[in-house]
């Protein structure tokens, strides 16, 4: 055993680059575990510097200077987020409050048309099944709003790293853009000079978390501003709000859209009833999600990773658990980054063997 483990160590890490590799994702990944909490609004920073250096670049090829350049970009890319959020968070808020006053008078009606059902089917349904039913959904809603009380109760630690995000993250993305390649150089000189593999890794991951990040967001605008759209020109209840949760639904692959169909079908049966206008709204819901699935993603992400449902599902569930919703909307660039890994491993041994073999 000791013979098998001592050949299979050697074989994998007889080359110095694998060492450096292995070395700086333990490293990293220590440094994320331990400090990830105190430091998202850095990695937060990080991810929109991504997003926001290919216009820098662009500003640069025709005779902008890097940080003439960073300011425009970055002080665009305030302004419209401050207008985005200053325009739909008072309606998202007005919303919400109107759906939370709302929900008891809606769960009332589905009650009650719950209750109605032993006496149109007897055969398929049981009063003391819709009873326990009744008795379940009650229970689960005492649950949430616990929850909802506590967050409510916890608001203003809230505020206070919203207000640390709308400052310092800005601020970072600024130095992040204009600095870039000394901070580069001063990261790259802490590392080993063996290190042609963690290299390989990087410039693949580079691109494919651009892209990503690049494509999500185009994704969510477009999934949210044609969802809200739609739910405005039928006249459905809360569409700014249901158009908003949609297009945010796309950050966690299959799962997001599932959950979020929920919201969307029982506010549309609660005001229209079984109706034309209630297939009408879920006919539109589907069409802008077959239109995601088919068109859009296929188009933003054709170059970035291509991974299969069932290892996307696993690093949402997995990498959500660890960090929440960062967790969930890095889950395929830190699956892609295994990948990545496997593949520079893959063929650094490859490498090996035919040096062998010569």
């Amino acid at each position: 055993m000791i013979k098998l483990f001592t050949e299979w160590y050697t074989r994998k890490f007889s080359d110095p680059h694998a060492v450096t590799l292995v070395v700086i994702l333990v490293c990293l990944a220590l440094f994320i575990a331990l400090f990830s909490d105190l430091l998202m609004p850095v990695f937060v920073a990080i991810a929109i510097a991504f997003l926001l250096d290919l216009p820098v670049n662009k500003l640069m090829h025709i005779s902008f200077s890097r940080t003439s350049a960073t300011v425009i970009v970055v002080a665009t890319f305030v302004s419209i987020t401050l207008i985005g959020l200053l325009g739909l968070m008072p309606v998202i808020w007005q919303q919400s409050s109107n759906l939370l006053q709302e929900a008891p008078q809606m769960i009332t009606q589905g009650q009650g048309y719950l209750l109605t059902l032993p006496e149109k089917y007897p055969e398929l349904v049981h009063e003391a099944q819709i009873q326990g039913l009744i008795a379940f959904a009650n229970d689960k809603f005492l649950e949430w709003g616990q929850v909802a009380l506590k967050a409510s109760l916890s608001s203003i630690s809230d505020i206070v790293a919203l207000m640390v995000y709308l400052i310092l993250v800005p601020l970072m993305v600024f130095f992040f853009l204009k600095d870039k390649k000394a901070l580069l150089t001063s990261i790259t000189s802490f590392l080993p000079k063996e290190r042609r593999m963690a290299i390989q890794v990087a410039h693949e991951m580079n691109q494919q978390i651009l892209n990503y990040i690049r494509g999500k967001v185009i994704e969510i605008i477009i999934v949210g501003a044609a969802t809200t759209i739609a739910f405005m020109l039928l006249n459905l209840d809360y569409a700014v709000l249901l158009g908003v949760l949609v297009g945010l639904s796309v950050l966690v692959p299959y799962v997001g859209a599932t959950v979020v169909t929920i919201p969307v079908f029982l506010v549309a049966l609660f005001q229209f009833g079984v109706s034309s206008e209630f297939g009408y709204v879920m006919l539109a819901y589907g069409v802008i999600q077959a239109i995601d699935g088919n068109v859009i993603v296929p188009l933003l992400f054709s170059e970035a990773v291509n991974l299969h449902p069932v290892i996307i599902i696993v690093a949402v569930i997995f990498f959500g658990g660890l960090w929440g919703f960062w967790g969930i909307f890095f889950a395929i660039p830190l699956a892609a980054l295994v990948k990545a890994v496997l593949n520079a491993w893959s063929s650094n041994q490859e490498a090996v063997i035919a040096n062998i073999t010569e």
